[in-house]
């Protein structure tokens, strides 16, 4: 693993400061926000569709502390939306960045070469304007500039309010999106590493090779891109060669394609978290048999606050870097194709993303894969 370098900046960065939501492309919106309000604790906010003046899809917002997430189902069988669904099952389509000057971004990145998917627009109803516009990046995937500074609705011009949206409850304690984690194929990461440098002035910020992230059968190689605050980082994986099929290459054959593999989400109490998610049958990794009896060897039981009986209980992982430390739990795939999950993750000063966990964490999903026969 090596840390990116903090100097001299080659391209001047570009000015999106967050994650402003994440928006998939669902067979049932309906049926997704039902998931999603009962299994990961998220409220619905919002709603467009046919009754809202917007004829080709559904979509519902669904929002837990600082998170966004938008269920777009499409209402015909044909059409962009259709055709994602067709080819990718539900699937992360649009990760947007929240900017206060959507036009000069957008200008910016399409003359730095980032390919354009939807010119600046003004939308307005009686609560204000949002304006936002759209790139691509990888695969199917694209990035909309968000700016909803001038808006007092719920969500942007366009939707409407859904009973409960004044009073957002706490879930199950997830606060704000961490990271999104995008998977491309074999050669290609350096590709899109220099097209976040390149286009978006981001930094590099890790880099792990197959000595880094590998186990007896598999390994990947990543780098961890991200803007100068890390309000946004975008860590960018592709399969390394290994005895067998790593869980990348998986997910490139059922995508099938690249893109967003994984979404992590923050806590400020993941043993609480986990523990509601898991009343809420939600399904997650299992770390390997050795793997708390072999964590005071990594780390001193004294370094965390947490009682190591409950994080065993709960199968919640650590790891540590010199800034302090982090826990971090996966879900199993959330559909029935072996792409997109769920990270679950409490940061205690640690920037890192859990290099010490790596080797369980493949482990625990070459487990998986097997079961599946995909390994």
């Amino acid at each position: 693993m090596s840390e990116a370098s903090s100097g001299v900046d080659t391209m001047e960065q570009l000015p999106v400061q967050e994650f402003a939501y994440v928006e998939l492309y669902v067979g049932n919106a309906k049926q997704a926000a039902y998931v999603y309000e009962h299994a990961y604790g998220f409220t619905p906010v919002a709603y467009a569709g046919p009754e809202t003046g917007q004829r080709d899809r559904a979509s519902y917002v669904m929002q837990q502390g600082d998170i966004r997430i938008v269920l777009t189902a499409p209402m015909t069988p044909t059409g962009p939306i259709a055709e994602h669904v067709a080819k990718h099952t539900d699937g992360v389509r649009d990760v947007a960045m929240v900017t206060d000057d959507v036009t000069g971004t957008y200008e910016t990145a399409i003359e730095r070469g980032a390919e354009a998917v939807e010119k600046p627009q003004v939308l307005e109803d009686e609560n204000g304007t949002v304006e936002m516009a759209t790139i691509a990046t990888f695969g199917d995937t694209v990035h909309t500039f968000f700016d909803d500074s001038n808006y007092d609705g719920v969500f942007r011009p366009g939707y409407e309010a859904l009973p409960g949206a004044e009073e957002v409850n706490e879930g199950v304690g997830l606060l704000r999106i961490d990271h999104t984690v995008g998977n491309v194929e074999d050669g290609e990461m350096e590709t899109w590493a220099s097209f976040y440098e390149d286009v978006f002035g981001f930094q590099r910020f890790l880099d792990f090779d197959e000595d880094d992230i590998s186990t007896e059968y598999s390994a990947l190689r990543s780098v961890v891109m991200a803007n100068e605050s890390l309000g946004i980082k975008i860590p960018v994986n592709e399969p390394a060669e290994g005895k067998k099929k790593s869980q990348i290459q998986e997910y490139l054959d059922f995508y099938p394609g690249p893109g967003i593999q994984h979404l992590a989400i923050t806590t400020d109490d993941i043993v609480h978290t986990i523990a509601e998610m898991r009343d809420r049958h939600v399904d997650f990794l299992e770390a390997p048999d050795a793997y708390y009896e072999m964590l005071e060897d990594r780390i001193p039981a004294d370094h965390i606050d947490e009682a190591i009986d409950a994080l065993e209980e709960l199968g919640i992982l650590v790891d540590e870097d010199e800034s302090g430390y982090l826990l971090q739990l996966f879900t199993k795939p959330i559909q029935d194709r072996p792409t997109v999950f769920f990270e679950i993750i409490q940061r205690k000063g640690a920037e890192g993303f859990g290099k010490g966990n790596f080797k369980a964490l493949f482990e625990s999903i070459e487990k998986e894969q097997e079961k599946r026969g995909n390994l």
